[in-house]
């Protein structure tokens, strides 16, 4: 049976969200390994809906067109047509950033869809079905990397050396024995780059590596150890995250801080935005 249309407060129940801030930081995680397969306009499409997801944090009940004009007024007559939209929906929801739900008026005719926002697998411990202990002769790059970069049997792999220079040499060296592939080795330094920036510790080089160098090998230590990870990249990002958490609250104790303030730091109100232009707008990033 569809749901009853409505106002979007009756669907608070759908959203996986505590507040706005959590759901913008799930979504940054969607966006840093996803955003590649989505095209600019699909982006723009994105975008937009999430905005309309803040008033119910994570959820939307705005009907295409609604979406489509706010865009068309936004970028002064140039949106996206309503092909590029639902083509973008069908993306992101093979993907599971988004589950959809028909809703229905009164009177048994279709109404605006709902769209739900799904949560990050971020640092989530598997499912119990997909417990599977790996081999303990198992190459793990051949094992896990086919989940990482599906391409044609034809494409040129490049390997370590070609990783930009971007990443610290130190972290090519600890990566390139489980994943030898640059575009893979770039791509868990990015995790451990936004890890750092969400907890202002982006200018302390020496401090993001070795945290990034030490999760990483949390990271195999848990994939050769006890379960099989689904997205070894998503299980990395929880790892980093958390230690640079435990940092933060480490320090405060050594300052003697009251437990009552040991509360997260502040970010700069323009983060989100910062970060999500990048990760979704600027190729030059990877």
């Amino acid at each position: 049976m569809n749901l009853k249309s409505g106002p979007i407060k009756q669907f608070e129940s759908f959203s996986q969200f505590k507040n706005l801030e959590e759901f913008n930081t799930h979504i940054e995680m969607w966006m840093s390994v996803h955003k590649d397969k989505l095209s600019k306009g699909e982006r723009v499409g994105l975008k937009r809906l999430i905005r309309f997801a803040a008033k119910v944090p994570g959820v939307c009940h705005a009907k295409i067109g609604t979406v489509l004009k706010a865009i068309h007024e936004e970028f002064n007559g140039n949106g996206i047509s309503r092909s590029t939209f639902k083509r973008m929906i069908v993306k992101v929801t093979e993907l599971g950033i988004l589950t959809i739900y028909e809703t229905e008026r009164k009177n048994g005719s279709q109404s605006s869809n709902l769209y739900v926002f799904n949560r990050f697998p971020n640092n989530e411990p598997p499912k119990k079905e997909k417990m599977d202990p790996l081999n303990k002769t198992s190459n793990l790059s051949k094992t896990n990397h086919n989940n990482f970069n599906k391409r044609n049997a034809g494409d040129t792999v490049l390997d370590h050396t070609f990783t930009s220079d971007r990443v610290p040499k130190a972290f090519v060296q600890a990566v390139k024995v489980f994943f030898p592939e640059a575009t893979c080795i770039e791509e868990f330094w990015r995790m451990a780059s936004i890890a750092a920036y969400r907890n202002n510790r982006e200018t302390e080089t020496e401090q993001v590596l070795s945290i990034a160098i030490h999760s990483f090998k949390q990271l195999i230590r848990k994939m050769k150890t006890a379960a099989k990870i689904s997205k070894p990249i998503a299980y990395y990002y929880g790892i980093l995250d958390k230690k640079f958490r435990d940092l933060y609250f480490e320090e405060l104790g050594e300052l003697d801080f009251p437990s009552s303030l040991a509360a997260r730091r502040p970010l700069p109100s323009s983060w989100l935005d910062e970060l999500f232009h990048s990760v979704m707008f600027d190729s030059s990033a990877r």
